[in-house]
């Protein structure tokens, strides 16, 4: 069925409070996506971001990021008392994330809500939250989160042997020296879900899906790590062999260095896949859609050597490919999955693609891109095929407009010619027009390009810190009218 959805993270709703979350904007904007005619909203990770605040570098690929935590939701269930969170001064900008201000400021009011919430008495969802739903990651990451905070902060490579290596003493000394600060982070989970069931359920029931993302890799101070070492390519230390990334390319001369540790994958599959399998299994459980990043990661991945500064020193080791879809899908059953597969693509990536059924993508701005990236025409709508889910961009990219301003002018004059694009309609409804026209089932494009936004409103630039992650829309961006425009051009091109 053609149909048709929105690229908006949740961090990027409007919110009086320094960051978008689960409360009255995401509501809001759900209206808006089923008024527009929309069937699917699409978010980038929501578990808790580490450094660098991005959603693809966490301390726990299973745990919910406690800035969604809706601060007027708490309040209503008297959790919180408004003047308790409404006079702070969360010191961002209308349109920016302060994450500095945030992570200062947020925790402490949640301790409010926290402490409440335990002097409250017995509660059965609670309960059965801590026992049934979450027995094989929440006290090992209430655990990390606990010692983290007792460490300043420091990565678990750094704490004392004994807990670094995770001594079974050591780790029962700790659950008893920290249990009141384990409560705080398992309380805090308990909030996130619920809080998170009721949006979904909300979603669904005004026809709208919601499309989440996987990363491929965890982040090296991450309780995944941390809590099963011998699924990742670490030495005797505990320290990586090597490292993620890519090569060098158009993009980048030396490469994107990500610097996440590496399944060992032969391990994975003597173990039977379980820790994929149990991530994918929460994963879906959690969204309609699962779109899993870095799909080409898992035909054959980028291996540099840790410690290096620069990609250029990887190379390209063979990754699981097909066998763990297969496991995954024997343990599981078909599962609704997108592949991530943009980027470098061989025949093992494509053979894999094919053979697991999932949807790839299109990304219309790589179309026009003349850099030395392979062969773009396959981005070109002409050459769509119907299982495929096409973009205009995706977080990584600019808005259309800002790609309009920064890209190079030939580039942009095969766009306007090939697009007839025009100042009158506006470059981004134009770029919109050209994917929603094409063969593709599913459709998705980035809300600043519905709200004619520029290079201002980019949410990442790969490679680069400071200003990633931060963007917000401003309060009644998404209009009635907006809404009324988009479902005309849906009845247009039968997305409707």
């Amino acid at each position: 069925m053609r149909a048709s959805g929105v690229l908006m993270p949740i961090t990027s709703l409007p919110s009086a409070y320094g960051i978008g979350t689960m409360g009255s904007a995401a509501y809001q904007y759900i209206d808006f996506l089923a008024e527009a005619g929309q069937k699917y909203w699409q978010i980038l990770p929501v578990c808790p971001t580490s450094y660098g605040d991005s959603p693809y570098q966490s301390f726990s690929t299973f745990a919910g990021n406690p800035y969604l935590i809706d601060l007027d939701l708490l309040a209503q269930k008297g959790l919180l008392k408004k003047e308790e969170y409404q006079a702070i001064d969360w010191e961002g900008e209308a349109d920016r994330i302060n994450y500095g201000a945030l992570y200062q400021k947020r925790y402490p009011v949640l301790q409010k809500a926290v402490d409440r919430f335990l002097q409250g008495g017995p509660n059965q969802g609670y309960e059965d939250f801590l026992t049934a739903e979450t027995s094989f990651w929440l006290k090992d990451y209430a655990l990390f989160m606990a010692l983290k905070d007792a460490h300043g902060g420091a990565s678990w490579k750094d704490w004392e042997e004994d807990l670094k290596i995770r001594k079974a003493e050591a780790l029962e000394e700790a659950r008893q020296t920290y249990q009141r600060q384990m409560e705080f982070w398992e309380v805090i989970q308990y909030f996130f879900i619920s809080q998170w069931r009721v949006l979904k359920a909300y979603a669904n029931g005004r026809g709208i899906e919601i499309i989440g993302d996987l990363p491929i890799y965890v982040a090296a101070d991450s309780v995944d790590v941390w809590s099963n070492p011998r699924q990742f390519q670490l030495d005797g230390d505990l320290n990586p062999l090597e490292v993620a990334g890519c090569p060098p390319d158009g993009f980048s001369a030396d490469g994107q260095l990500w610097g996440n540790p590496l399944f060992d994958w032969a391990y994975m599959k003597e173990d039977g896949y379980s820790w994929w399998i149990r991530r994918i299994a929460h994963t879906t459980s959690i969204y309609d859609w699962v779109r899993i990043d870095h799909f080409r990661g898992f035909a054959g991945y980028f291996a540099i050597p840790y410690g290096d500064t620069t990609a250029r020193g990887g190379r390209w080791k063979k990754g699981p490919g097909i066998d763990l879809f297969k496991t995954i899908e024997e343990k599981l059953g078909k599962q609704k999955i997108i592949a991530e597969d943009l980027g470098f693509l061989d025949d093992d990536v494509r053979k894999m693609l094919k053979e697991s059924g999932y949807p790839g993508m299109r990304v219309l701005e790589f179309a026009f891109d003349s850099r030395d990236l392979g062969d773009s025409s396959g981005y070109l709508p002409h050459n769509y095929i119907p299982n495929c889910i096409a973009y205009t961009g995706t977080h990584d990219n600019e808005p259309v407009n800002g790609w309009m301003e920064t890209a190079p002018a030939d580039d942009v004059q095969m766009a306007r010619e090939y697009l007839n694009l025009t100042e009158e309609e506006g470059y981004s409804w134009g770029m919109m027009r050209g994917i929603w026209s094409s063969c593709a089932d599913l459709t998705i494009v980035q809300a600043q390009d519905l709200l004619g936004l520029g290079h201002e409103a980019r949410m990442n630039t790969p490679s680069t810190t400071g200003t990633n992650w931060q963007w917000r829309a401003l309060p009644g961006a998404f209009s009635r009218e907006l809404a009324q425009k988009l479902k005309r051009c849906m009845l247009l091109y039968g997305r409707g």
